[in-house]
């Protein structure tokens, strides 16, 4: 059996590739992003390169995440979670809950200024709660209107788009799980279109 130490360090690689795919980056695209090369990349991942304090950080800037999080460092009893907006395809996304299993954000959309963009579909299931403003839940054919307080919940595989249904933003709890969240915050930042 190993010690914590380097049970630790040895899931480093896993979790950091883990990150990158739920990010939707390349090797190459994270290799641009932070100046660690390809090669240097993969091996840390793979568990054949040790992780050094100089690679770490900038890769815990690219995916949005404290630093002991990358590492799997013990929790220090703090229970607060540490909100780094994410903005992506104009929508505003605060995380409100740790990465793994399902995920929860607080959701800002402000109305479209152009056409707004086609209904997708992806794996998974997602639930919504309306906090603030009207949301115009394009649904397959249906269109739902949610007023604040109101919750819808729905299958992903069919044709969805979520938007204001007036000139104000509105504010969504959002809870999904991981194809979810790849599937809405594949080109992830820390607050800056990416």
């Amino acid at each position: 059996m190993g010690t914590p130490g380097k049970d630790r360090l040895a899931a480093v690689g896993p979790r950091l590739r883990e990150l990158r795919q739920r990010h939707g980056l390349t090797l190459a695209a994270l290799a641009g992003r932070t100046g660690i090369n390809e090669s240097t990349l993969s091996r840390l991942e793979g568990g054949n390169r040790k992780p050094t304090l100089e690679m770490l950080l900038p890769l815990a800037e690219v995916y949005g995440v404290p630093l002991d999080e990358l590492v799997g460092a013990p929790r220090t009893g703090d229970p607060r979670i540490h909100l780094r907006p994410v903005t992506s395809n104009g929508m505003t996304f605060v995380p409100l809950s740790r990465p793994g299993g399902v995920q929860a954000h607080k959701l800002l959309i402000p109305p479209w200024p152009g056409t707004e963009p086609q209904p997708k579909t992806h794996e998974g299931f997602e639930w919504v709660y309306v906090l603030a403003g009207r949301l115009r839940l394009l649904l397959g054919d249906r269109t739902v209107i949610l007023q604040p307080g109101e919750a819808a919940e729905f299958d992903t595989h069919v044709p969805h788009r979520l938007g204001p249904d007036d000139e104000r933003t509105v504010e969504l709890l959002v809870l999904f799980g991981a194809q979810g969240e790849r599937a809405h915050l594949k080109a992830r930042t820390t607050g800056r279109r990416g």
